[in-house]
């Protein structure tokens, strides 16, 4: 049996052994190597996001719509859905591998319905 994620320091496993896959994926790799220049401060700054959104704790300061916006536009718009997909698929998977319970059903919650939006949210501002 897993346990749940419980503090920061479960939000920081998830997250670093989540983006380790990411980084070797061959499908979305790219988008997040090419991108980030300061992995350490990327996954602190991932840290804080996750952990305000699993434990209502206030210290991520940051803009994830604006931030995929401009990756989007730096790969000439070419991020599509399926890549979306593919990150959820990795997040799930990750997830199931470490923890278990009520906070790693929400962090599977919270990020599907943060891929739709930021997906959704990044095509339509290409029309404008």
């Amino acid at each position: 049996m897993k346990n749940d994620i419980q503090n920061r320091e479960d939000v920081f496993l998830l997250v670093s052994t989540f983006y380790t896959k990411v980084r070797a994926n061959k499908k979305i790799g790219h988008f997040f190597n090419d991108t980030i220049n300061d992995w350490p401060a990327h996954l602190e700054k991932l840290t804080d996001f996750w952990e305000t959104n699993l434990f209502m704790v206030s210290k991520f300061r940051g803009n994830p719509m604006r931030a995929h916006k401009e990756v989007d536009r730096e790969f000439d718009h070419s991020i599509e859905q399926a890549h979306f997909g593919e990150w959820l698929n990795m997040w799930y998977e990750t997830l199931d591998e470490l923890f278990e319970g009520d906070r790693a059903n929400i962090a599977k919650n919270r990020a599907r319905n943060m891929a739709h939006n930021l997906f959704m949210n990044m095509y339509l501002s290409r029309q404008q």
